[in-house]
């Protein structure tokens, strides 16, 4: 079974378009080492071999720049240079290679503005949001260099007499990323600082229609390791379409595939890492719930609603999809809701002016996905409170929507559709709420809002949210690199950014030492 269909968004090359590279107000992008034609291969060097396509800015449609993908071909090269740089970084001492890491950030903080502005403009992302997605790839790094401290094996007390019993935690080898387009810096950033600092080399396969911030970022990766001197085949790239996505996962020398994108692409790319007996780390899908309790702050609610249900255009794994309102403030939400809503509707636009609030969807596809999901929620007996149209403007630009009069396990409803749709509905007690949170098959972000510690520590228990991410008082999204991040059932049960996330990227042995002149068995057994 292939996965290809997933990897086919980007445009081939039209020689008679003007591109944004040469415009005056995207002068950021030359500071970042982009050119009018660039090559989307490094493996210790920029060189590809496969077709020039375009990246286009979803705001206008317009062409960005050209970038020359990489070949199944160019991957084979990609992974064997990272694998022969892995053999020199993983011998380095784990605080040196956090130094490194603490560099990368620095790096990168160099760049933050123009970088993050480059997220915008081939995302779609409002500014802030670039801005602050690069800040996350930073703020791993600072995360990753104090790990790199701290990362800790067990010592265990032994029943023999004369005998240590410990774990000794090593790099898996080579780590394959494949990112998807709504978080073009970010996922990579989790990935490659915690990969990096366990001692493993990285492979990226970035998603097709988000290249040139996968090029600026390796450009900027590799003047830190050569500035190291360090083979930067360490950190490769091989942008490309689905033929090169295959190869990665397939392929026995990539030790850990860690893949961000849809539930249903990622069943496939879990069953073929596992037909290898890889390693897989899986961030998929989330159908998000808002639950607000007749106790709830509502000033609180609403605008965490609208930001997670709102922000980056309802293209976050973690966005706010179904909000659950207790009957007794129903109307009262619904109607500062849609307020709320009506506000930001001037607001909708390029995603690099001030005022934006809100950005277009990524591509064509989206805007399609939008409409026929309204459709269908119509054709059930849904409502529109606010929004369900197409706004008539260049670009992939949608009024955010609200939709009420649903059945909660309509079939339009357990399906994640990536844009900015929302569903509400009626609950009476928050057992009720709790089972409506917990029918869709995806497990990743929830929050419930509440002043009642009891209702609290019941949708933290083993009743309550069956998510990843349990939130109480504040939006599905936004979470700090902290804390693990990724979510239970078809969302794929991976872990990445903080806590024991780790762990992922390294393999455990048990050792048992014996340093006495005796030979005794475990559970006193004798072989005599």
């Amino acid at each position: 079974m292939s996965f290809r269909f997933v990897f086919t968004t980007s445009r081939r090359f039209a020689s008679n378009t003007k591109l944004l590279i040469n415009e005056p107000k995207f002068a950021f992008l030359k500071e970042l080492g982009l050119k009018e034609n660039n090559t989307g291969v490094f493996n210790g060097k920029w060189k590809a071999s496969g077709p020039i396509v375009q990246s286009y800015a979803p705001a206008t449609n317009t062409p960005i720049a050209h970038v020359q993908n990489g070949t199944v071909a160019d991957y084979e090269i990609a992974v064997t240079e990272a694998r022969k740089a892995y053999q020199d970084w993983c011998e380095i001492p784990a605080p040196r290679r956090g130094e490194v890491v603490r560099q990368i950030g620095d790096k990168l903080r160099s760049q933050l503005t123009n970088l993050g502005r480059l997220v915008s403009l081939e995302m779609g992302k409002i500014q802030s949001e670039g801005v602050g997605e690069v800040q996350e790839y930073v703020d791993i790094c600072d995360y990753a260099t104090g790990l790199s401290r701290s990362l800790e094996g067990k010592i265990f007390p032994s029943e023999r007499a004369g005998h240590a019993l410990l774990e000794q935690w090593n790099p898996l080898g080579v780590v394959g990323v494949i990112s998807a387009f709504n978080f073009p810096c970010a996922v990579y950033g989790w990935n490659n600082a915690l990969a990096l600092v366990t001692g493993n080399a990285v492979v990226w396969k970035p998603a097709p229609s988000t290249p040139l911030v996968a090029i600026a970022t390796t450009r900027l990766v590799e003047q830190v390791l050569v500035e190291n001197n360090i083979n930067p085949a360490l950190c490769s790239l091989v942008c490309g379409e689905g033929d090169v996505g295959q190869a990665l996962v397939k392929d026995k020398r990539v030790d850990l595939v860690s893949f961000t994108g849809s539930t249903e692409v990622g069943r496939i790319v879990g069953q073929q890492v596992q037909a290898r007996f890889g390693k897989h780390l899986l961030e998929l899908g989330g159908n998000n719930a808002i639950i607000v309790n007749e106790d709830a702050d509502l000033n609180m609610v609403v605008p965490a609603t609208v930001f997670a249900a709102v922000g980056t255009a309802g293209q976050r794994c973690t966005t706010t999809r179904r909000l659950i309102i207790h009957e007794k403030v129903y109307d009262q939400v619904l109607e500062r809701l849609k307020s709320a809503y009506k506000q930001f509707e001037s607001r909708i636009g390029c995603p690099l002016e001030q005022n934006t609030i809100i950005g277009p969807l990524h591509n064509e596809q989206a805007v399609q996905k939008y409409q026929a999901s309204i459709s269908e929620a119509i054709s059930a007996g849904g409502k529109i409170e606010y929004g369900g149209k197409v706004l008539e403007k260049s670009g992939n630009f949608v009024l955010p929507t609200i939709v009420t009069g649903l059945k909660h396990n309509a079939e339009v409803v357990l399906r994640e559709t990536f844009a900015p749709i929302l569903y509400v509905f009626k609950f009476r007690d928050l057992n009720e709420a709790i089972r409506i949170n917990n029918e869709v098959a995806q497990g990743l972000s929830s929050s419930l809002f509440t002043k009642n510690i009891q209702n609290v520590f019941k949708w933290m228990g083993p009743k309550g949210s069956d998510c990843g991410i349990v939130n109480v008082n504040i939006p599905t999204s936004g979470a700090e690199i902290g804390g693990a991040f990724g979510g239970e059932k078809e969302t794929g049960g991976g872990r990445e950014s903080g806590s024991d996330s780790w762990r992922q990227y390294m393999r455990r042995s048990t050792c048992t030492i014996n340093y006495s002149n005796q030979l005794p068995l475990a559970q006193g057994i004798k072989f005599e």
